[in-house]
């Protein structure tokens, strides 16, 4: 018999229990994926952000060397 199949009371399989087993897989991989999607969000608005510092910080060394 396999271990991994869930059952009811009278020995058999239980439907319900395996769909809410599933359910809660899918739910979990799901929640998985939005975490990824915002982690790559966060990056992306990290990266854009680097860059704006970066040509401030450039444009900031321009004035400075044309003032003196």
């Amino acid at each position: 018999m396999n271990t991994n199949v869930i059952t009811n009371r009278n020995g058999l399989p239980d439907m319900n229990l395996l769909h809410e087993e599933l359910a809660r897989a899918q739910m979990s991989m799901r929640l998985g994926e939005a975490q990824q999607l915002q982690l790559g969000y966060r990056l992306a608005r990290a990266r854009r952000l680097s860059r704006k510092a970066e040509q401030a910080a450039q444009q900031a060394r321009l004035a400075l060397a044309r003032a003196l």
